[in-house]
């Protein structure tokens, strides 16, 4: 291993947990090396009084971070997956996809109520048009109010009595050691997570340290991932799509399931395929395929042409 390895990292805590956790890994595969974080402020970081899907664009996470990697200014760089484009800067791979942790949602309430029991009316807050469409399926009833911020942010806005309940990662939570009181777990099955949700993406240049990060890569969190990122780029949705996935991995076979929604909730198309684990690309298009011919097609073209016409 080389000397030195300089990690590009964004600032926030959970990224930085993310980034210390590649930091303490890769200096247990070698004790010699040093490893540094940079921390890199991104455009998504930038305008946190805005909603994503209004900045427009992909990799608002990420772009600054590549930048800097496909410049050598650092060698590696450490990003939750959800946030990793499909198709990478030109140069650039993911090296690792380490162990996935819970890719699940939770709803966290002030008061002990679940989503089902949660009073009309009761404001919930995301920014995600994921957990907005799929809260408005379940629930019409409830009024969704944007909300950006780092977790502890949202929480203290929980907390503050600003809103009734919120919606975050698990993977976040445990990553930062966190246990909110009021918690109810979302399943997959009825609100599958965002495409790639509680992995991490650790993205090196095409050279040697591509091959020391290696070591860092789970097989079968990569197959999942795969599965699920071919499923975004067959449909090629974006920041203005409420679109979700989950891969599920077993000794012979990959299962993915997915679904396109329109942001009112109105219309959730949803489908599932299995098939052997060497075909988890192939898995993933042919879910998109099957989800855009159901009526997902139709959605995303709305969902463009509205975005245009904003």
């Amino acid at each position: 291993m080389t000397s030195t390895l300089r990690i590009g990292t964004r600032g926030s805590a959970l990224a930085l947990v993310q980034a210390r956790w590649a930091q303490a890994a890769l200096q247990r595969l070698d004790p010699t090396c040093r490893v540094d974080l940079v921390i890199i402020k991104t455009s998504g970081d930038r305008f946190v009084d805005r909603p994503l899907s209004s900045l427009g664009g992909k990799g608002l996470f990420v772009k600054e971070i590549e930048e800097a990697l496909r410049s050598g200014a650092v060698d590696l760089a450490v990003h939750s997956m959800k946030d990793v484009p499909t198709e990478l800067a030109p140069g650039l791979v993911i090296a690792a996809v380490p162990p996935r942790a819970n890719p699940s949602d939770v709803l966290i309430t002030r008061t002990g109520e679940r989503l089902a029991t949660l009073p009309r009316g009761a404001r919930v807050g995301t920014s995600s048009l994921r957990r907005m469409a799929l809260l408005r399926a379940a629930r019409s009833d409830l009024a969704i109010h944007p909300l950006r911020g780092n977790v502890d942010t949202r929480l203290r806005k929980l907390a503050a009595g600003d809103l009734d309940a919120i919606v975050l990662a698990v993977a976040g939570l445990e990553r930062l050691g966190l246990d909110p009181p009021h918690q109810d777990r979302l399943s997959l099955e009825d609100f599958p997570p965002a495409i790639g949700q509680g992995a991490l993406a650790i993205e090196t240049r095409m050279d040697a340290v591509r091959a020391v990060v290696g070591a860092l890569d789970d097989p079968e969190s990569r197959l999942a991932v795969t599965a699920e990122r071919a499923f975004l780029d067959r449909v090629g949705g974006s920041c203005h799509t409420p679109l979700a996935a989950h891969a599920t991995v077993t000794r012979d076979t990959v299962r993915l399931a997915a679904l396109i929604a329109s942001p009112d909730g109105s219309q959730v198309i949803r489908g599932a395929q299995t098939g052997p684990r060497q075909s988890a690309a192939d898995i993933g298009r042919a879910v998109g395929s099957e989800l855009l011919a159901a009526g997902g097609f139709e959605i995303l073209r709305a969902l463009e042409d509205s975005s245009h016409a904003g």
